[in-house]
């Protein structure tokens, strides 16, 4: 026992060494993280990719629109807050399209009625994409647990702004709008 007394502080600055090298060893270089383009469904990070139909039937996947700035709508035609901010959303759209904004009106159409989303979005005339979520695949993508959830994209596909319930005011969606226009630029 007194041996190991006499060497217990050199054991201790050898463990202590060691576990700095371990570290040292271990370590990520930040030049070579990939944390921006990490795929998960929250600001800071890149979008998550889906595919979804219009009311056309045209596929839309959100990685093919990609150098354009993106708003992506979760919305039911049985929700009131979700009724009350399409024309404010329908008017940034007319606003900024001609800038590069993609407006993507996603209805959850798995607690939807197809025919019931046509009558509002045509009573509307709403100019921007209404895509149909029929199994609920876009809603579990990004973690919606209320209606209206509002994603705005940058150009580089990055998630900037996640606003959860509505309805949210023209002027919010216009610096939201104006701020992943700029980003990119």
């Amino acid at each position: 026992m007194q041996l190991f007394g006499k060497y217990r502080n050199w054991l201790m600055l050898l463990f202590l060494g060691l576990g700095i090298l371990w570290i040292y060893i271990s370590r990520t270089s930040t030049q070579n993280s990939t944390t921006s383009a990490i795929s998960q469904p929250y600001k800071g990070f890149l979008a998550p990719d889906f595919e979804l139909a219009t009311t056309s039937g045209e596929i839309i996947r959100l990685s093919e629109l990609r150098g354009k700035a993106i708003i992506l709508n979760f919305w039911a035609s049985w929700c009131p807050p979700c009724r009350a901010e399409m024309p404010a959303i329908e008017a940034v759209h007319q606003a900024y399209q001609d800038q590069g904004l993609v407006v993507l009106g996603i209805n959850a159409t798995n607690q939807d009625q197809v025919s019931q989303v046509n009558e509002y979005t045509d009573k509307l005339e709403l100019s921007f994409q209404i895509l149909f979520d029929t199994s609920g695949i876009a809603q579990d993508v990004y973690p919606v647990s209320a209606l209206p959830t509002t994603y705005f994209i940058d150009r580089e596909g990055i998630i900037r702004e996640v606003v959860i319930g509505g309805p949210m005011a023209e002027a919010l969606l216009q610096i939201h709008t104006e701020s992943i226009l700029a980003e990119g630029d």
